[in-house]
């Protein structure tokens, strides 16, 4: 079965968690405050979409409100064609498998692959993110020159501390609509990982066929980390398994 970015990112946290993706969702428990974060991430990635000009969007929508990933694909296929310099969204998929890129810039005779987070600092999940679409993008044709993140650039928090990914990468910043970007350049770690999504890509769709059976995985440091997992409370026996309401 095919993955997206999202699904390869979650599936190397934890296979279990991807496996309860396709599987069990009903268990799924998301808090208001990590919606409201998910929420204000797509605030900060639809604000940061025109932070280099005049773009062209292929997001496309079906009647019932899903994405229409078909109708994505062919949009973005003709806007390469045509050299379009800013395309959000772009959307790519081989053998099935799904990505759309946040923003990717023409720049001479390739592109810079950006993804954008509502971050002060860069993180190894966001790199690991990069690196899936990098694989994608490659495999469908696109010469790709760099591989850069978006972040806040305000002034750092004071309980916030510079990753070691960011530490050893080039940075800018742009302003634009009245908010400060920080462009961390992760070219040469997204490459890194972009080989570990063509080592793992296959592997992890194979927890989403029907016939899969779930990972024998128990509770530890990766129900938390990079994230705190949706399903925590299922496993971790704290709901009850006919409302899926935590127990008081």
């Amino acid at each position: 079965m095919p993955i997206s970015k999202t699904d390869f990112v979650r599936g190397l946290q934890c296979e279990k968690m991807l496996w309860l993706d396709a599987h069990a969702p009903e268990y799924k428990i998301i808090p208001p405050e990590v919606q409201a974060k998910l929420d204000a991430g797509n605030e900060f990635g639809d604000a940061a979409m025109g932070i280099f000009g005049e773009f062209v969007e292929t997001t496309t929508l079906r009647e019932d409100g899903r994405l229409h990933f078909a109708a994505m694909l062919e949009k973005t296929k003709a806007l390469l064609c045509c050299d379009t310099p800013v395309i959000c969204e772009a959307a790519f998929s081989w053998y099935g498998n799904f990505c759309a890129a946040d923003i990717l810039k023409k720049e001479g005779t390739g592109y810079a692959l950006y993804e954008v987070k509502n971050s002060y600092t860069a993180r190894q999940e966001f790199v690991t993110d990069l690196g899936f679409q990098r694989l994608l993008l490659r495999k469908c044709g696109v010469p790709l020159l760099s591989s850069k993140l978006i972040l806040r650039g305000d002034e750092l928090p004071e309980n916030v501390e510079i990753s070691d990914v960011e530490k050893s990468a080039p940075v800018e910043f742009i302003e634009h609509g009245g908010f400060r970007y920080k462009i961390v350049d992760v070219t040469k770690a997204a490459k890194l990982t972009e080989r570990l999504a063509s080592l793992r890509i296959f592997e992890l769709g194979k927890l989403k066929r029907k016939d899969a059976e779930m990972p024998a995985i128990g509770v530890g440091e990766h129900c938390e980390k990079p994230y705190r997992c949706w399903y925590f409370a299922h496993c971790h026996g704290l709901c009850d398994r006919d409302t899926n309401q935590i127990n008081e």
